[in-house]
């Protein structure tokens, strides 16, 4: 009996490899260097597409900041890339996708035991879709910032291949792992950065050190003494036009309902924690809130701060409530099986992550009135490294960080037996990439170039902050 269920186990491990290799004769591994760069494409008019719904006083500021270099509008151009990956063959392997890997999109923040990972940290765009979108999101984001630091052409394609090879290699091991080995895997950074060593680079070295004390710094109160301030006693955020604006300077509209429905927001969010967390942000009190904007691609969706404070000024808790819209992979995959974004970003989040905020929930107002947001602590350890101070090993290495989690989070969403059969145990895929990757910058060049040339005539307007 115990041998018979043995071979069925077997048997089950074997029909996700099978299906791999089927898929892999569908859609060979070579087809992935295939970039379509549709001539009646518009990247202009799609990102337009999307400012439509944003606070349209903080758009000019989201172009500002795309428009620094091509990587920064790499940065705000997940739309764009959805598109253009929708063109290009499917391995129809499924995962749940982050939506926008890029390389920035990674960093240090803390586990719930207080301890210093390196994980994913945004998920605004998560969504299922084919396992190979994310990798080439990330392999083009390498590229393109191995471009702007001055790599050399043989130096970029290293980077990149080092980048996909070790996304092939761990889920090609995580598909030998049983279940909870693989939801067990963590990157944990250790304080004395042991395994530093192994890279020669100093600049390396040095990047990653400070990076993690950085991180280490970047707890609730340091990040209470950077926003908010006492006036006539009363503890409130800080003003920085247009970055942040506190409630009080908004609009006498916005301030008369403001705090009423963060308030309700605030409060009902909180029936997406678990009970002991619950019984956490009940021993916190409202006290201030403020418009913040964050990021790049992000830039005017609704972002707002909550300060909220327990037994004193210093008994902080700021939290983050950001607008959480339709994933820009949905319209070229399948609807969300959410009826809220901010549900879809929450339990995206939690899947794909090997530790997740204790705070992090969702909201959505049942009359449809708002929109839906998910909410979390604003900053608990959070660091990134600075890759522009990195150099050719020192990027690779930190490709293979990337890479690792990628493919993590990607055994824990999706068919890792079938994706690592998929794949195969040669190089085929990492070169394939390598060639898209290149290909895609070229492609990122050419629509920076249009968004920098609408700025210049005037069809779009530009602020930088």
């Amino acid at each position: 009996m115990i041998m018979a269920v043995a071979m069925e186990r077997s048997k089950i491990r074997e029909e996700h490899h099978r299906h791999g290799r089927e898929l892999r004769a569908q859609v060979p591994l070579t087809a992935h260097a295939e970039v379509h760069a549709e001539p009646d494409q518009d990247p202009v008019a799609l990102l337009e597409s999307q400012a439509v719904q944003r606070v349209q006083e903080l758009v000019p500021i989201r172009y500002g900041r795309m428009l620094v270099s091509p990587f920064t509008f790499y940065r705000g151009a997940a739309l764009i890339m959805a598109d253009d990956l929708s063109r290009v063959p499917r391995s129809g392997l499924e995962v749940q996708l982050c939506g926008d890997a890029h390389l920035s999109n990674f960093g240090l923040f803390a586990s719930p035991e207080r301890k210093l990972v390196f994980d994913l940290n945004d998920f605004d765009e998560t969504h299922p879709g084919p396992f190979e979108w994310d990798v080439k999101r990330l392999a083009a984001s390498f590229e393109i910032a191995a471009r702007e630091i001055g790599l050399k052409e043989r130096q970029r394609r290293q980077v990149v291949l080092s980048t996909v090879g070790t996304y092939r290699t761990t889920i090609r091991e995580f598909a030998g792992w049983n279940n909870l080995a693989v939801w067990y895997a963590q990157q944990e950074i250790q304080t004395d950065l042991a395994g530093l060593a192994a890279v020669h680079s100093k600049i390396t070295r040095t990047e990653v050190k400070r990076a993690v004390r950085k991180a280490f710094g970047r707890d609730q109160l340091e990040t209470l003494r950077a926003l908010t301030e006492t006036v006539d006693g009363q503890l409130r955020f800080i003003s920085q036009p247009p970055l942040m604006v506190p409630a009080r300077e908004l609009e006498d509209w916005h301030r008369a309902q403001l705090r009423d429905w963060l308030t309700q927001l605030v409060n009902e969010y909180g029936h997406t924690l678990s009970a002991d967390r619950r019984h956490l942000l009940g021993q916190y009190h409202f006290v201030d809130i403020a418009r913040k904007v964050v990021g790049v691609g992000s830039v005017g969706t609704r972002a707002w701060v909550v300060l909220l404070c327990g037994l004193d000024d210093q008994d902080a808790l700021i939290l983050q409530a950001k607008e959480a819209t339709a994933s820009v992979l949905e319209a070229y995959t399948a609807p969300s099986e959410y009826a809220s974004h901010g549900e879809r970003v929450v339990e995206g989040q939690r899947l794909m992550q090997a530790h997740g905020d204790i705070m992090l929930g969702w909201h959505h107002f049942d009359d449809n009135s708002r929109p839906d947001y998910y909410v979390r602590q604003l900053r608990d350890w959070k660091g990134s490294l600075d890759v522009e101070h990195l150099d050719t090993e020192g990027l690779a290495a930190y490709g293979g960080y990337c890479a690792w989690a990628l493919a993590r989070a990607h055994a824990r969403g999706g068919d890792r037996v079938a994706i690592a059969s998929y794949l195969g145990g040669k190089d085929t895929f990492d070169q394939a990439v390598a060639d898209f990757a290149a290909a895609y910058a070229d492609k990122n060049d050419r629509d920076y170039a249009q968004l920098a040339a609408a700025a210049r005539d005037g069809k779009i307007q530009t602020q930088q902050a």
